[in-house]
């Protein structure tokens, strides 16, 4: 009853109230979640594991003519390379041909004609984990290479009989540019969330750029099939369906990175980020609550500190909250980036912040009232 008279009586003191609560939400989220991930030790590495590969190509030939030896030529004993070859009408169809000639343990799967079955890439997908001989699936796409020689070696070394799903990290090559930078500061923050709420038991998406899990899980679960008219989600989705606390394991030594260049117009990267947040509301509602309280509670915080400064309030708690959560915000940065190995990031951070809590709403927004089906 004394807050309610405070809110009625007192606007000013309630907005301060608002503000102080969405820090402590900000503060419980960066101590709780996202710190866990650099108490986690390295992993302990298990031996070898027959595993597979496999990418996916849509007009890819330049990416795979750089990137597809790194993969065909992994240190690990045994293994085999699916490329499934999605309708392009390049020369790519040549260089894999070619490639299958020299390295015994590529296997390509060629779709001639665009036949729907599903929207995105869930059908090739599918198609070409359905083509794999073996258990253990790597996957990644045709614009991404391996960061070394032991990628394969890495995340095949977190499968055991519990652990089935693997959550890697695909990382941007640092370039020259704003929007490089916004691109890798997001890439790191999805990355500190999804690891962090693996870590704790919660895991709720990996990225299709380097993740493993079983076939026998894939085939368990019917696939995409629960999400097949969703145009992106054959990695988020699924995982959100099939990871718990205790099948997934994550991995983030350094070798196990995945790399590739970032987007460099910007209406790729809208078309890109759209698709991403349109899978978001098909989350578990748990994993959405918890994601959903940690934005909200930051467009609370914002706009409430703008309302704060504005009419005078009284600066000194004001700002001194604020401190606290920056300082706790670049401690989590500065510790993330380094082990992600990530650079120039952490004095910019708080700026790209604010770009993307105003540029996200635009994008669901645009999702609400425009549809897009293409996943490249």
């Amino acid at each position: 009853m004394e807050l309610v008279n405070t809110i009625i009586n007192d606007p000013m003191q309630a907005i301060f109230i608002l503000y102080s609560v969405s820090i402590g939400i900000q503060l419980f989220y960066f101590s709780f979640f996202t710190a866990v991930l650099h108490f986690t030790k390295a992993n302990l590495k298990l031996g070898f594991q027959t595993c597979f590969s496999c990418y996916l190509c849509k007009k890819e030939f330049y990416n795979l003519k750089i990137n597809l030896p790194l993969i065909l030529n992994q240190d690990y004993p045994e293994f085999e390379v699916v490329v499934v070859n999605d309708v392009s009408d390049d020369e790519t169809i040549f260089l894999l041909e070619d490639l299958e000639k020299e390295y015994s343990h590529l296997k390509v799967v060629s779709i001639t004609q665009d036949l729907n079955f599903f929207k995105g890439k869930k059908f090739p997908l599918a198609l070409g984990i359905k083509s794999a001989r073996n258990e253990c699936l790597l996957l990644t796409d045709a614009d991404y290479a391996p960061a070394g020689p032991n990628w394969i070696k890495e995340m095949a070394s977190n499968f055991t009989n519990e652990k089935e799903v693997v959550l890697g990290y695909g990382k941007y090559i640092e370039e020259k540019g704003f929007l490089n930078t916004v691109i890798r500061y997001e890439t790191v923050m999805t990355a500190i969330q999804y690891f962090s709420m693996a870590l704790v038991g919660m895991p709720y998406m990996g990225v299709g750029r380097n993740l493993a899990y079983k076939r026998s899980l894939f085939i368990q679960n019917k696939g995409f099939i629960s999400h097949y008219n969703v145009s992106s989600g054959d990695d988020d989705l699924f995982i959100n369906k099939v990871a718990n606390r205790k099948n997934t394991q994550i991995e983030i030594n350094p070798a196990s990175f995945t790399t590739s260049p970032g987007k460099r117009r910007f209406r790729d990267w809208w078309i890109q980020k759209r698709r991403h947040l349109s899978t978001g509301k098909y989350y578990k509602a748990k994993h959405k609550l918890l994601l959903g309280t940690y934005s909200l509670s930051l467009i609370v915080l914002f706009l409430s500190l703008i309302v704060l400064l504005i009419l005078k309030y009284d600066y000194v708690p004001v700002l001194i909250l604020f401190a606290l959560r920056l300082l706790s915000q670049l401690l989590i940065m500065k510790k993330s980036t380094d082990r992600l190995q990530e650079r120039k990031l952490l004095l910019i951070s708080p700026l790209i912040e604010i770009y993307l809590l105003g540029m996200f709403p635009v994008m669901v927004i645009a999702n609400l009232l425009f549809k897009q089906n293409r996943w490249k």
